[in-house]
């Protein structure tokens, strides 16, 4: 029996002076954006609802889980990769070249942060828990890039930084599993 993850970027978000990463939540764009997410993955008969705990990604898919009424389970270790401390809000073009560099060597740690490797590690081993309490079911997971990237990346090499750059805000691919077993992934 198959199982579905959908993995569901967050959408548009405001990178305020002062806000944080955690509180970060959408822009009005982003949630027209989150409305039309709503719409997309209405008839795909999905049940289970984790994400991050930053509040942009639990809104890009909190629409779905309240029509089904399921509630959202927010865990820390599906958090996008601590580029800094942690709660610092990067902007952009300080990020692009970090990211280039951590992609380049997976061990490398920028000041505050954590590695590739490292956040790799803890995304996919919740992901491989949520494989095996959901086994057969459909499950969305909202996230972020390089997380998603990373997750997808432990089972496909071709899901790296060219990928990450090309994805969008907000963006779902469907991971399909059976038995375990990674099958592929549809871009929706």
């Amino acid at each position: 029996m198959a199982t579905f993850i959908y993995m569901v970027r967050h959408g548009e978000s405001p990178k305020l002076p002062g806000g944080t990463e955690r509180t970060r939540g959408l822009t009005a764009r982003g949630e027209a954006d989150a409305r039309k997410i709503t719409k997309k993955l209405r008839s795909e008969g999905i049940q289970v609802f984790y994400s991050s705990p930053y509040l942009r990604a639990i809104h890009t898919i909190s629409g779905l889980a309240q029509e089904v009424g399921a509630e959202i389970q927010s865990v820390e270790d599906l958090r996008e990769i601590h580029f800094s401390d942690g709660s610092k809000i990067m902007p952009d073009q300080e990020l692009y070249p970090l990211l280039t560099t951590m992609f380049a060597d997976p061990d490398f740690v920028p000041v505050g942060g954590e590695s590739i490797h490292a956040c790799q590690k803890r995304s996919v081993s919740m992901l491989q828990e949520i494989l095996n309490k959901h086994s057969g079911q459909k499950v969305v997971i909202g996230t972020h890039g390089a997380v998603m990237t990373l997750m997808m990346n432990y089972f496909d090499a071709k899901y790296d930084l060219d990928f990450l750059l090309q994805t969008t805000k907000p963006d779902i691919y469907k991971m399909e599993f059976a038995g375990g077993t990674f099958i592929g992934v549809e871009r929706l």
